[in-house]
């Protein structure tokens, strides 16, 4: 503005103009300064002719329009004569821009965030623009000590190396969150509602407790949910405020808040304009509100269950609205379910979207719903419920939208694809075995066909084990599972039987699904057992054993699965009933019947209670049982028990025989363990119960059908490096020649 006005003065000093003055008029403009732009493009800029008045009206429009392109640092106008004398200096041009001083965040993040590029014209104001921008995102990472100076490195022919120095600075953490006005739950209650977290020295993988002000904003709507939810309608959040300590090292966030008063709901009905719809079963999905809290999550729930039932019958875009009528002095709310007239509705088309790496097909095949159908809840549930078994994605949002016609709907399907890869290893440790481990590498979700590849290594001084197993989902593109596993084992039996096994083999394997909920597995295995370097010391049963025996089996599996959820079930259960018959050739002949039941029950928030419990029974058939075909029940079949810790035993050697019956029972309360969620830990009780038997020896042999108990106590922990799993338990009922164990860990990472 001070060199625009200098120039004015200027023009007014070298044109002095007056009424009676004689007029100039300009002749020719002369450009000087100029180095990449011509001449000719900086007149064009300009917009005066030669023969144009020398107004100073005119120029100073004509000055404003070649600042206003921004390709100039200075411009200055003179007269010589008749001629205008523009005379410029260019801005340069950009050749590189770098960063200096990051860490936290890397190059390419902050290049993303400039605007400003190589072989762009440098300007002051958005070199400026620029660092805001960067700043900002520092701010959302936590940063607020941040500094940014921009660099500027002279080169030849007016080109420039543009350099952000940057200091980071420390994390500005979050040293306090208080709370003002809140009476009914007090301030550690309210910090598990907000995003925000105090900063603790446990927090090092967590960035919740650095300040941003968009998580601020999320918290103000949590807080407002969680009282709606604890039915304080009236609610509100009347300031949020974040101060910066003097040190600019931390935040203190104060929320104050006015709670208003509790409501309950007077009355809950539903009001229904659609035909062939029965009104009393609509009624039936909110019955039980009437004289409960009113819950905004409850209400919520009331109408997807509307919504649901009535998806079952057609109707995709039926409008459900809660209206509400509140009574300030008795604090009561009367509630009412509106639901408006719908149309059924059919299946445009199915769009899917964040699958970088999985093939649409693997997802589609998964679904009931395909284009052409009517519209239908339940069947969406389904197929949110199919890809959620698959475990391929770590978010899966399905919802139906409005398509091109009023009787179509569009299915949007949203993923975000997690890692399919898993490295896998394992450890134990058992007062008659030392330590053991075994490792195993997997792909379940091969090349995006959604194809299983597993290769299995267990090593040990006891074990020593490779398994090669491959599973295609949808052979031949039909819904029927197919895939094959080869294996060879070698396992040192010798401080349980005072044997070693050797086995090779394959199985091949086929599957599929006779319902949603029911699926049958049937298989075919045929391998080579050897049992060698039998002790001397071996007890008789298991010398007259020694040698090949070849196995030639078929059996299969049939699997009901009602849980809620298949990774991870809180509520429900899953039974499993499986049959092996061996003699189609070889030198074995048996019938193997197992049978697995587990039952979860979600009793509170995060407090689950599993029951389950699993048996078998083994029968030869013209033949004596091998004894590798046999049950041995202990340490992750039964904990508290070593390996083969429970069941028959020669009294003389202490080998197990493993019996031909065995039962083992679990009661196990899974619940957090109070310490911040972040941490990943949870805590489980638990009770193992159960028993092997069944043994056909001649004399000198240990077998007690009584029932054993073991209990004990286990952490699980999510850590950044995997699952980990730590158990301590005791035998409580146990019989003298059993084995115990105290203590097992195992670990794994998926990538």
């Amino acid at each position: 503005m001070l060199r625009r006005l200098a120039i004015i003065i200027s023009f007014a000093v070298l044109l002095p103009f007056s009424v009676s003055a004689q007029q100039v008029f300009i002749q020719d403009i002369a450009v000087e300064g100029n180095q990449r732009i011509s001449a000719e493009t900086v007149r064009s800029y300009m917009r005066v002719e030669p023969g144009t008045a020398f107004e100073l009206s005119e120029l100073d429009q004509a000055l404003k329009r070649l600042y206003d392109t921004g390709l100039f640092a200075d411009v200055t106008f003179r007269r010589q004569a008749d001629v205008l004398v523009v005379s410029i200096v260019e801005n340069p041009i950009i050749n590189q821009i770098a960063f200096e001083g990051n860490k936290a965040i890397d190059d390419d993040t902050l290049d993303s965030e400039v605007q400003l590029r190589p072989r762009i014209v440098y300007t002051r104001s958005r070199v400026q623009s620029d660092v805001q921008r960067l700043l900002q995102l520092y701010r959302a990472s936590g940063r607020f000590a941040a500094v940014i100076e921009p660099k500027i490195i002279q080169l030849p022919q007016n080109r420039i190396n543009l350099v952000f120095e940057i200091e980071e600075g420390a994390p500005t953490s979050v040293r306090a969150i208080r709370f003002l006005g809140n009476r009914v739950f007090d301030d550690a209650d309210l910090r598990k509602v907000v995003a925000t977290e105090e900063s603790a020295w446990y927090r090092i993988f967590s960035t919740t407790d650095h300040y941003d002000p968009d998580l601020l904003a999320l918290d103000r709507e949590r807080l407002r949910q969680h009282y709606l939810n604890e039915g304080y309608v009236d609610f509100r959040v009347l300031s949020a405020v974040a101060e910066l300590t003097p040190d600019r090292k931390d935040f203190f966030i104060t929320f104050t808040v006015d709670e208003g008063e509790q409501y309950k709901i007077a009355s809950a009905d539903v009001q229904v304009d659609l035909r062939n719809v029965d009104p009393e079963e609509m009624r039936a999905k909110v019955a039980d509100q009437a004289g409960e809290i009113y819950s905004a999550r409850g209400v919520e729930e009331a109408v997807q269950d509307i919504k649901f039932a009535l998806g079952e019958q057609g109707f995709a875009f039926v409008e459900v609205r809660p209206r509400t009528k509140r009574n300030r002095e008795e604090r009561t709310i009367d509630l009412t379910y509106s639901i408006s007239e719908g149309r059924r509705v059919y299946v445009e088309r199915i769009d899917i979207e964040g699958n970088t790496r999985t093939l649409d097909s693997v997802i589609r095949r998964e679904m009931r719903l395909i284009e052409g159908d009517a519209f239908d809840t339940a069947k969406l549930e389904q197929s949110r419920r199919r890809l959620r078994a698959i475990d391929y994605f770590s978010s899966i949002d399905i919802k139906p939208e409005q398509g091109t016609r009023e009787d179509r709907a569009v299915v949007k399907i949203a993923v975000e694809e997690q890692p399919t890869g898993e490295l896998s290893l394992g450890a134990g440790f058992s007062t008659s075995e030392a330590l053991i481990g075994d490792i195993s590498i997997r792909e379940r979700n091969l090349l995006g066909r959604g194809q299983d590849i597993k290769l299995g290594l267990s090593l040990s001084l006891r074990r020593r084990e490779i398994d090669l197993a491959f599973t295609e989902p949808y052979f031949l593109d039909m819904p029927i599972a197919a895939g094959f596993d080869i294996f060879n084992t070698n396992l040192d039996f010798q401080d349980e039987s005072s044997f070693d096994q050797n086995t090779t083999g394959f199985k091949l394997r086929s599957g599929l699904s006779l319902s949603e909920k029911l699926r049958l597995n049937v298989n075919y295995q045929l391998r080579r057992d050897n049992i060698k370097n039998v002790g001397n010391n071996a007890s008789l049963f298991i010398k007259q054993q020694q040698g090949v025996a070849v196995i030639s089996s078929t059996g299969y599996t049939l699997r009901y699965d009602a849980t809620d959820d298949p990774i991870t079930p809180n509520e429900g259960f899953v039974t499993t009933f499986e049959q092996e018959f061996a003699g189609l050739g070889g030198n074995v002949r048996d019938l193997k019947t197992q049978v697995r039941h587990a039952h979860f029950l979600s009793l509170w928030d995060d407090v689950v209670l599993q029951v389950s419990g699993r048996g078998g029974a083994i029968v030869g058939i013209g033949k004596d049982l091998r004894i590798n075909r046999r049950f041995f029940v202990g340490g992750d079949s039964f904990r508290g028990f070593a390996a083969s810790g429970v069941g028959p035993r020669d009294v003389a050697t202490g080998d197990a025989l493993g019996g031909e019956f065995f039962a083992v029972g679990t009661t196990e309360l899974r619940f957090p363990v109070g310490l911040p969620e972040e941490l990943g830990l949870s805590g489980r009780i638990f009770a193992d119960y159960g028993t092997a038997f069944g043994v056909v020896a001649n004399g000198g042999v240990e077998d007690d059908p009584a029932p054993r108990l073991a209990v004990g106590v286990g952490i699980t922990w999510k850590s950044p490096f995997g699952p980990m799993l730590f158990d301590l338990s005791q035998a409580v009922i146990k019989n003298d020649f059993d084995e115990t164990e105290v203590f097992r860990f195992s670990f794994g990472t998926r990538f």
